[in-house]
């Protein structure tokens, strides 16, 4: 039997926010957020910092398909920029998210989007010969984003 909510708690659930996404290898997945993104709401973040908390989710799913001998790269379109191996990820309040990094010839290189312009390809790319492991950056992420919404959650708030 479903629950009884009361009309706030059913406005709520429905603001929250929720992903879902298709895949053609049947790893389908829909629901709510991961934890360290639902814990303050969307209204409570910038642009910048919502789309940078989403990228950072994305980026850790894409690299749980990778293999040992892969690292996750971001493709450019519109010229011959090539892809930049994601080393990593940031935001500036309220609206623009950057990506570091390294470009096809080991140059370093940074991309600095305005939340309005962010497309992003995510590169399967094989891992340099002289990188002993595969770089997780999604998954490190992932880690210092849950952390930093414990430690904002857990922080006393001024009376």
């Amino acid at each position: 039997m479903d629950d009884i909510q009361t009309s706030a708690e059913a406005m709520e659930a429905d603001a929250l926010p929720r992903q879902a996404e298709l895949r053609p290898d049947g790893r389908d997945h829909a629901g709510p957020m991961p934890d360290a993104l639902a814990k303050r709401p969307p209204a409570a973040k910038s642009a910048a910092e919502w789309a940078y908390q989403r990228v950072i989710a994305y980026l850790k799913t894409f690299e749980e398909n990778l293999d040992e001998s892969q690292d996750v790269a971001m493709g450019f379109s519109g010229g011959p920029a090539g892809s930049l191996r994601i080393e990593g990820i940031g935001f500036s309040a309220p609206d623009l998210v950057t990506f570091s990094g390294h470009d096809d010839h080991g140059q370093q290189c940074q991309q600095v989007l305005h939340v309005s312009q962010l497309n992003v390809i995510l590169r399967a790319v094989p891992r340099p010969a002289n990188q002993p492991e595969p770089l997780r950056i999604g998954f490190r992420l992932a880690r210092a984003l849950q952390e930093a919404e414990d430690a904002q959650t857990a922080a006393p708030t001024p009376s």
